[in-house]
């Protein structure tokens, strides 16, 4: 028996745990009158966290899989252009990269909009909400393509060779073949990295973006009320997450069981 197996039998004590933990620390915050309108003022900023993490994975997904079958496409270009992109992306800390695309990135490519004589826009114009998400966008990207590489690479050729034998096509083997058994070595991983991209979409308060983290230290600030602000900032990440994985862990049992009956 594998310790995954047994894991999934035990019963969920540390989510029990859990549970009373972010429920004995909701009452305490609910209780207290300034620790309350800590949090009515952050909750503000849930839907941007919400909004810079669904677009920036689902472009970064979209941008990934592209990267992945360059990868693994018999064209030498295709192969290294995408292996130079993922090197040097992966080489960059977020923060970084994440300042680089808002204040150098950015500016270049409204000044190259304009150069090929496009109708005329400013850098303002450019909104630093999407300059940060992508800013999440390129630098997920190069993670996300390793995850769909491995995935890809896992299914067994011999499959795919039956399939060409039979006169399919490259698009409907990918589609029908390669994809479906893939999706269960993918899914794990990349559920982590939509995790992770929950917590690194804080980062985007450096540019100014009024996300949790960004409300959380002007309201701190503010107040001068550390302790119960970031606590309360703490706790809304906290909650997320975990939601976040029981979601993904959930599907990735029902995907297990339907690809098990079929």
């Amino acid at each position: 028996m594998r310790p995954s197996d047994t894991s999934d039998r035990d019963f969920p004590w540390w989510l029990l745990a859990v549970a009373v933990l972010l429920g004995t620390a909701y009452v305490v915050v609910l209780m207290d009158d300034g620790a309350r309108q800590v949090l009515s003022t952050l909750r503000r900023g849930i839907w941007i966290t919400v909004l810079v993490t669904l677009t920036g994975f689902a472009a970064a997904s979209v941008v990934g899989l592209g990267l992945a079958l360059m990868l693994l496409s018999r064209s030498l270009i295709a192969r290294q252009i995408a292996r130079f992109y993922i090197e040097i992306v992966r080489g960059i800390p977020i923060l970084v990269l994440l300042l680089y695309v808002a204040f150098v990135l950015a500016p270049a490519l409204v000044a190259f909009w304009n150069w090929i004589g496009l109708p005329e826009a400013r850098t303002r114009d450019f909104p630093l909400l999407w300059r940060a998400v992508l800013a999440l966008v390129i630098a997920y990207s190069s993670f996300i393509a390793e995850v769909f590489r491995a995935g890809l690479q896992s299914v067994d050729p011999g499959q795919i060779e039956a399939a060409k034998a039979l006169g399919l096509k490259r698009v409907h083997i990918f589609r029908h073949i390669v994809f479906p058994q893939a999706i269960r070595t993918i899914l794990p991983p990349l559920g982590n990295d939509f995790v992770a991209m929950v917590k690194d979409s804080s980062l985007v308060s450096v540019v100014g973006v009024m996300d949790i983290a960004q409300l959380g230290k002007l309201t701190a600030a503010g107040n001068f009320r550390y302790f119960e602000t970031y606590n309360v900032v703490a706790l809304i990440y906290l909650t997320m997450t975990i939601l976040l994985s029981l979601g993904l862990r959930r599907l990735e049992r029902k995907l297990g069981d339907f690809q098990h009956r079929s």
